[in-house]
């Protein structure tokens, strides 16, 4: 092709030559900053005409479209909706648009009302919890103070009337003996805790208050401990006897390092009958070990022996109050965990000691 000499860059040139004969062809020249286009003319036809490819591009002549009805397109992962005229491709409305319309989401009036009312309602909620909140805490206290086991798991058993201890008037041996015969009955009709092993509870904390009178022992706490352990010496079927000894040994798993803690054998097999490990013995459950330094003879027949009640409970009640004053919560919780070193055991026998001061 022929470039007339003399046009500049960005104008339009003609060629004065055309290869092919008939109408001269427009052609831009080049824009600035890129190289002049080469056009490669196609071959002529058989007729010697020129092709209809390569006839100068004609403007296609505009075609109105028909008036279609905008169709409605729902997108259903956000719910919003958009128009969409039928065989055409939807358009999305600028910003300033939807603002016009209202159908922005930040600006619906709907949703400012929404806010509004959502904002109102956050302190009424927190003002509402705080009220609740000390409603709660007012009526736990006052649950507690009344023996309610319902609010026992963080508490120390709390004494309630009926819960003291009446001392029997006859000089019998044993601690069995220093409690009322009365109350022993009318207590465990309530509470359900076998007569004997009642005694035993509630003379090993008469025998402590004359020991020890700031420990604050109560015989509702060994009643848990025993109920806990050994279901006050019921545990696998063992029948607690009328002096306070059971009818079959009672004697926990062996202390191996594989379940709990590991402890070897201490005496022999003596009290456990395990020559290899040591294992909890007795309705209140102690280790040989421990045994050896706390035994104590509770019923005064010259023996201490674990397996017995008495010897059991006027021994755990010397072991709890060496942790201190049981008069508070936290110093009867320390009592108890010093026991069993196990934060649910010490929430489960306050339940258990709640329970009993609540039934009377």
């Amino acid at each position: 092709m022929h470039i007339r000499d003399g046009c500049g860059w960005g104008t339009l040139c003609l060629t004065a030559n055309p290869p092919y004969g008939g109408d001269t062809v427009a052609t831009p020249s080049p824009r600035r900053g890129t190289p002049p286009r080469t056009v490669t003319p196609a071959p002529s036809s058989a007729s010697g005409s020129r092709p209809a490819q390569n006839r100068p591009p004609q403007k296609p002549a505009a075609q109105k479209r028909p008036a279609h009805k905008p169709t409605v397109a729902k997108n259903s992962a956000s719910g919003t909706t958009r128009a969409r005229a039928s065989g055409a491709t939807p358009q999305r409305r600028s910003r300033s648009e939807r603002v016009r319309s209202g159908h922005t989401r930040s600006e619906h009036p709907r949703a400012r009302r929404i806010g509004a009312i959502a904002a109102a309602l956050i302190p009424i909620v927190g003002i509402v919890g705080v009220i609740v909140w000390i409603g709660y805490a007012i009526a736990n206290e006052s649950t507690v103070r009344s023996g309610d086991v319902s609010a026992a798991p963080n508490s120390a058993p709390i004494e309630v009337p009926g819960t003291e201890l009446p001392r029997s008037r006859t000089d019998d041996t044993g601690i069995a003996t220093s409690v009322d015969a009365d109350w022993l009955d009318r207590v465990s009709s309530a509470t359900g805790i076998p007569t004997r092993a009642l005694a035993a509870y509630g003379g090993a904390a008469l025998a402590l208050a004359d020991e020890q009178p700031e420990c604050r022992l109560g015989w509702t706490t060994l009643a848990g401990i025993g109920a806990v352990e050994s279901g006050h010496g019921s545990y696998r079927g063992a029948v607690l006897q009328a002096d306070g000894t059971i009818d079959s040994d009672i004697r926990g798993p062996a202390l191996d390092g594989v379940d709990f803690a590991s402890i070897p054998d201490s005496d022999d097999g003596k009290w456990d009958g395990d020559t290899e490990w040591d294992r909890a013995v007795g309705p209140l459950q102690f280790i040989p070990a421990t045994w050896e330094t706390w035994g104590a003879d509770g019923n005064g027949d010259g023996v201490t022996d674990p397996n017995q009640i008495d010897d059991a409970a006027l021994a755990a009640g010397r072991y709890l109050c060496h942790s201190g004053a049981m008069s508070t919560a936290d110093g009867w919780r320390a009592a108890i965990f010093s026991y069993n070193h196990d934060n649910a055991y010490v929430d489960l026998v306050a339940r258990t000691a709640n329970t009993y001061s609540a039934s009377l």
